[in-house]
């Protein structure tokens, strides 16, 4: 007679044992294990069974389970303790804890801060990208050219810093292919083809299209840089400017037709908001990669006749402050008619560019800390006023304009409460279409010339103002669609809060609860700060040694200047392909 017994241990335990094999040689080499449950119920329960045959049956029933379960859980020797289920209880929970990444709330805080700063305009991450990644590979699968290979035609312009012609290539002169223009550099040819290929990488869209960039040295002159574009066309937005008929003559060109329907406010207005909109785009796409152009203007604004949108030429005077490349603190490159009032794009203080790394690095913070895209946004405003006021359009008006501007503090406001009263029919009219829709249009370009840099727009906010939410002449592609919708979402708007703000200072004055009174306003005009002769003697010793303080670090700037001038001597410069 067969005895099988059981003895419990607790409700719901399971006590492990090893089942010694019967045999020698068994069918797996690691140890097979029996799993005897016990429960409450039946802890002490014995039974008996007396049927030799039913026994038969128990022993081998059983050993065709430990079969089944050995071929898919116990598969050799020295297998995880899980596996094997060769230890207990106490034993298991000792064992080490898994190696898996473990999601805390500082650890994620962190991960997304760090994201965030290394995509964090001019881009440390997308800049290491394109340096050592994107600009190898394309030279590598780049085509080269040489002074050979180009056929001179007819000379376009000419500038303080090059020669620009109508070129095309000498195995292909009448494919549109070979329709090209050149430009012989003397100064500033470097630079320009840093920039020009760093554009082609980053926002081709911005700028015209780039071709190639060489060092040209065989001829008995002095070496000249020779940069190529595709021709895209002959006609600048100072071209178009000369024009009676602007707006409207941009108008034909954009749609490729005249259109046929009434002048007025309303289709200027939409001409003009076109044309600042694929203005603002192309400048979006240049800051965004961390170049600031620094002479924005009509004439460094040309018109594709191929994709029918204006784009930016001639980055001679940009920088590339991801790198730093082209800037030094205390010079600067600009046209006086078009800069803004600070002249210089970052504080002289600013030391110069250290290494690339370390300056790559570095270039959210300086970015935020300066803001030097803002450089260009007062130049577009510029622009904006021109298109608006036809008078404006000239050099001697313009200068005249930013006399009267300075006046005024730079106060557009105070500049239109002094002309308003006694401007002839243009500058009327001007200000009539500014004022549509409730005057939006006033109200951008007076965010984008201001005197301080820091409260003027950037290029994406100002693409995200109510004045470019009507669709301009031509429809916005999707990516552009979509583009515009993202910065709106991330820009904040502050309109209701300007009115409850104007609203309770409407009230100042007036019988109505809230606000101030008249007298009380009078009162806080009045009120002058009381100075101490202490005080005033702390403030005057503070102030002198803040000066000592500067003049120290200016000359120490300006030694370390001279000698990073020296050891570095465009080190960047060896990239560009030289002919012999």
């Amino acid at each position: 007679m067969a005895t099988v017994a059981t003895r419990g241990i607790g409700v719901g335990v399971t006590k492990l044992q090893p089942h010694k094999p019967k045999h020698n040689k068994s069918l797996f080499l690691g140890q097979r294990l029996k799993i005897r449950p016990s429960g409450e119920a039946h802890c002490s329960a014995r039974f008996s069974v007396s049927n030799p045959k039913v026994v038969q049956i128990f022993a081998l029933g059983g050993e065709w389970v430990d079969t089944v379960h050995n071929l898919f859980v116990g598969v050799g020797v020295g297998l995880p303790c899980s596996v094997m289920q060769c230890g207990d209880v106490i034993y298991r929970s000792t064992l080490p804890k898994s190696n898996g990444l473990t999601l805390t709330v500082p650890g994620v805080v962190l991960a997304l801060g760090t994201l965030s700063y290394l995509w964090a305009t001019p881009g440390v991450a997308p800049g290491f990208f394109d340096m050592f990644v994107l600009a190898f590979v394309e030279r590598l699968f780049r085509p080269t050219y040489k002074k050979d290979d180009f056929v001179l035609g007819k000379k376009l312009g000419e500038g303080s810093f090059g020669v620009v012609y109508r070129v095309s290539l000498a195995n292909k002169p009448s494919s549109k292919e070979g329709d090209l223009v050149l430009k012989k550099a003397t100064e500033y040819g470097a630079v320009e083809i840093w920039m020009n290929e760093r554009v082609r990488r980053a926002c081709a869209n911005s700028c015209a299209d780039f071709v190639y960039g060489f060092l040209e040295s065989s001829s008995k002159k002095a070496a000249e840089y020779w940069l190529i574009w595709r021709f895209e066309g002959n006609s600048t937005l100072a071209d178009l400017f000369q024009n009676r008929e602007f707006p409207y003559n941009v108008e034909t060109l954009i749609l490729g037709e005249v259109q046929d329907l009434p002048k007025g406010l309303e289709r200027e207005n939409r001409i003009i908001q076109t044309i600042m909109r694929q203005i603002l785009f192309a400048l979006d796409g240049l800051h965004s990669t961390g170049i600031v152009h620094r002479d924005i203007k009509p004439q460094n604004i040309i018109f594709s006749e191929e994709s029918r949108t204006f784009k930016i030429i001639d980055l001679g005077a940009a920088t590339d402050l991801r790198v730093g490349i082209n800037y030094i603190p205390k010079e600067f490159l600009l046209d006086p008619r078009y800069a803004a009032p600070e002249q210089y794009i970052m504080s002289t203080q600013t030391p110069s560019a250290p290494s690339v790394p370390v300056a790559t690095a570095l270039s959210p913070v300086l970015w935020q800390l300066n803001l030097p895209d803002r450089f260009d946004i007062y130049s577009a405003g510029l622009i904006f006023l021109q298109m608006v006021f036809p008078g404006l359009r000239t050099d001697n008006s313009l200068i005249q304009f930013n006399r009267q501007l300075k006046r005024c503090d730079y106060d557009l406001v105070a500049w239109r409460k002094t002309v308003e009263p006694r401007c002839g029919p243009e500058l009327r009219r001007g200000f009539e279409l500014l004022d549509l829709d409730g005057g939006i249009g006033w109200e951008l370009l007076k965010s984008m010339v201001r005197y301080k840099a820091r409260q003027r727009l950037s290029a994406k906010a100002a693409l995200a103002h109510p004045y470019f939410d009507r669709e301009g002449l031509l429809a916005l592609s999707f990516m552009q669609t979509l583009r515009l919708q993202l910065l709106r979402a991330t820009q904040q708007d502050y309109g209701e809060a300007a009115k409850w703000i104007t609203n309770l200072m409407a009230k100042s004055g007036t019988q109505k609860d809230g606000g101030f009174t008249e007298a009380q306003l009078q009162e806080l005009r009045e009120i002058e700060p009381k100075i101490s002769k202490k005080a005033n003697v702390q403030r005057n010793a503070l102030a002198s040694a803040l000066k000592l303080q500067r003049k120290i670090i200016r000359t120490l700037n300006e030694s370390m200047d001279e000698l990073n001038r020296r050891r570095k001597s465009f080190w960047w410069s060896r990239w560009i392909p030289r002919e012999e």
